[in-house]
């Protein structure tokens, strides 16, 4: 199990968190604990309290969202030295979607009082927090903006190249996305059915812009899949 001498390092891989200093970092430290979860054990739901906010130290998240008719929607996977439920965290409110593990995780608990009480003491993390939330929004409205204006396939590509900036990892063949998806995780993500995917990803095969390697996904012609995505701009 993660000690807690060992988060700070954890923390400091955040975009959020790893602004602070060495001092601070071991205040904020101190406010916490590690709480362990299973195996597709939910972390929290939609509609919980928004009581705290984790930190991933061990493992993978996946956060999600569903409908009262039962329709699920995969926002996000999120791996070690992500932050989760900051959103409610801040203004209290319930939370606005599910989080799963998706193997064995071992997340770092602050809860609301302790780190708004922080965030009072340390405002210049307030400032940063603003951006990261920011930048939120601009990812939730650009996801709206797909559903509505754009087909399927444009869609899977804009989906394969984030996750080409987060888990890609360049080889001789293309750029190699180190995180299993499968078809069924790619449906979730945008929304459609497990067929509509299949299909697209079959196009995207023929067309040269990506393969698969042991279950992996490579992209082996990043500005074709761009064009395909509807994104300019030079490819390195």
């Amino acid at each position: 199990m993660a000690l807690l001498k060992d988060v700070a390092g954890i923390l400091q891989r955040n975009r959020m968190l790893g602004v602070l200093d060495d001092a601070r970092m071991q205040e904020l430290v101190a406010l916490g604990r590690v709480s362990r979860f299973s195996e597709n054990q939910t972390v929290f739901s939609k509609g919980d309290p928004g009581d705290c906010l984790y930190a991933i130290m061990k493992g993978q998240i996946a956060v999600s969202t569903s409908s009262e008719d039962g329709k699920t929607m995969l926002l996000n996977i999120l791996n070690p030295g992500d932050v989760l439920g900051e959103i409610a965290l801040i203004d209290g409110k319930d939370r606005t979607a599910g989080a799963t593990a998706l193997r064995p995780a071992e997340l770092f608990r602050i809860d609301r009082p302790e780190f708004i009480s922080f965030l009072e003491r340390h405002p210049s993390l307030c400032i940063r927090m603003m951006g990261v939330l920011c930048e939120r929004l601009r990812w939730v409205s650009e996801n709206i903006e797909d559903a509505v204006f754009h087909d399927v396939p444009r869609r899977l590509a804009r989906r394969i190249l984030l996750l080409g900036d987060t888990y890609g990892q360049k080889t001789p063949t293309g750029l190699r996305i180190n995180q299993p998806v499968s078809q069924e995780a790619l449906a979730a993500m945008l929304g459609v059915t497990r067929e509509m995917v299949n299909k697209s990803l079959r196009a995207l095969r023929n067309s040269g812009a990506i393969t698969y390697n042991k279950g992996f996904i490579v992209v082996t012609n990043l500005y074709m899949l761009k064009d395909m995505a509807g994104e300019s701009g030079d490819v390195p």
